[in-house]
């Protein structure tokens, strides 16, 4: 699966697991879009979390990993994109389940929660977990229509 483009970006407080995880990709063979931050300089949580949400939404990455310093921003600002599942995980089964009953396109840790070595396995666990479909696919098509019922 080492095709897909995949796109990472955080604020400062995950700056340093979003470059572990951006080395850990290539490592992978997946080629990776980096929509910033750059630095440890204090940012803006929100913004990284649009510019990725809306490289998912217009078709220039097909998933994308957000850190924030705990996950929890970022992963609410991201959840406010209509057609982004982002999932906040903290451990291997968390991300199985993301994508195989909620086909997260988006996932989502914190840099001051998180190791590198617990990130890259849940990252390759995510990765590699397929949707399943069925009854799930039900449940996210009744999200994405009780979604638009406040318009």
């Amino acid at each position: 699966m080492a095709f897909e483009l995949i796109g990472v970006a955080s604020d400062h407080g995950g700056f340093c697991l979003k470059e572990a995880v951006k080395e850990h990709l290539e490592s992978l063979g997946y080629t990776v879009m980096d929509y910033g931050t750059n630095s440890t300089n204090s940012v803006d949580y929100p913004d990284y979390a649009a510019a990725i949400c809306k490289g998912i939404l217009d078709g220039h990455i097909s998933r994308g990993v957000l850190m924030c310093g705990t996950g929890i921003g970022a992963s609410i600002a991201a959840n406010r994109f209509r057609g982004i599942r982002a999932a906040l995980c903290h451990d291997a089964y968390t991300a199985e389940m993301s994508r195989r009953h909620n086909d997260a396109n988006l996932l989502v840790m914190g840099g001051r929660v998180i190791g590198e070595e617990v990130a890259k396995h849940l990252l390759e666990v995510w990765l590699n977990t397929p949707f399943e479909g069925g009854r799930h696919q039900r449940r996210l098509t009744l999200i994405e229509w009780n979604s638009r019922k406040g318009e």
